[in-house]
């Protein structure tokens, strides 16, 4: 028999309403109801996880699909997902998963069975990822638990939407890599309008000063996010909030659910490369283009290649290692990598 967990944020408030504080959302639920996202629920005056390990989608992928490109090089990580989400972007690739909230009769999977899977497969960590993570979150604290005990990674591909205590948490029990989503910036108007896209930048920002692993998409959307002015906010914000060795994928949107513009001009795309590598962000890259050229590793300092990508596997790996640290075998200047390299398996 299915059994709801009790959710570890929320916070209780008059006449039984609870105010769920895992995103920046803050849902005020009734009794009885859910929050926006479908996966949280009030039951008398508490908040559990309705949604607790109704999973989607399971399988083994590269961690260069995510995009990850400087953590775990080359790894395979179990990736899975729920069902819902906190945004539902009109453009959304896996609407068929974020659109459609979590259902009584969903088939149900336990933090233990996953680690069995990645065990079994061979991978080296968890990606939390396809639909947005964050509405999964007391199952992922409990995975996350279970990965730190095993000596595997834990990572989220995220829209970067939640609240301090839920990044402490999730920090706290070894979530250290993080792909954060860019949907837009303050002037859209197109979609995402009630989105407090700053909230994005501050919480990339604290997750690298407790020493996580960050690396940002832009995911350029024609005629509703590719505007100078947001072009310029988003590489601003990279720079001065961030930090020029954070890196910055820059990637290419296809029509999908029901927007329907054009794919993303590629000239496009190289423009605000070029612009980011301008104002000194160090790691720019194109994605969803499948060219290797742009997706490829080049020292900052000294212009020598360092990673080759080949449809999400890395093909060339000349960096030295000292410690924890990688290095340019030709100038010695440090590339931030989180994790090891993998070897072909």
């Amino acid at each position: 028999m299915y059994v709801m967990k009790r959710a570890q944020l929320f916070t209780p408030l008059e006449n039984g309403i609870v105010r769920c504080d895992v995103c920046e959302r803050r849902c005020y639920i009734k009794p009885g109801q859910r929050g926006l996202c479908g996966n949280y629920v009030n039951i008398d005056g508490a908040l559990y996880h309705f949604g607790y390990g109704k999973l989607s989608a399971i399988e083994s992928r590269p961690i260069e699909i995510k995009p990850l490109f400087h953590y775990w090089p080359n790894s395979t990580a179990l990736t899975f997902s729920n069902w819902g989400c906190n945004f539902f972007c009109p453009w959304c690739q896996n609407h068929h998963l974020s659109f459609r909230l979590p259902k009584e009769d969903d088939s149900i999977y336990t933090p233990q069975d996953l680690l069995k899977m990645a065990i079994i497969n061979g991978d080296e960590g968890f990606s939390a990822s396809f639909n947005e993570p964050t509405t999964n979150f007391d199952f992922l604290i409990d995975l996350a638990e279970l990965a730190k005990n095993n000596n595997l990674y834990f990572m989220m591909v995220t829209n970067g939407y939640l609240t301090l205590r839920a990044i402490d948490m999730l920090f706290s029990l070894g979530v250290d890599g993080w792909s954060i989503d860019i949907k837009g910036c303050p002037k859209i108007k197109r979609a995402l309008v009630s989105i407090d896209h700053s909230i994005v930048y501050r919480n990339a920002k604290y997750i690298i000063d407790l020493g996580g692993h960050v690396e940002m998409v832009y995911l350029v959307i024609t005629n509703t996010n590719d505007f100078n002015e947001c072009i310029e906010w988003i590489i601003d914000n990279h720079i001065n909030r961030l930090g020029a060795n954070i890196p910055l994928h820059i990637n290419r949107y296809f029509p999908a659910h029901v927007w329907r513009e054009p794919p993303t001009n590629i000239n496009i795309l190289k423009h605000i490369a070029d612009r980011a590598r301008k104002e000194g962000i160090e790691y720019v890259y194109i994605g969803n283009v499948h060219d290797p050229e742009l997706e490829t590793t080049k020292c900052p300092k000294c212009g020598k290649v360092l990673i080759r990508r080949v449809y999400y596997r890395v093909t060339h790996f000349d960096l030295d290692r000292d410690g924890e640290k990688y290095k340019c075998p030709r100038c010695g200047y440090i590339i931030p990598i989180r994790g090891r390299y993998i070897p072909w398996k």
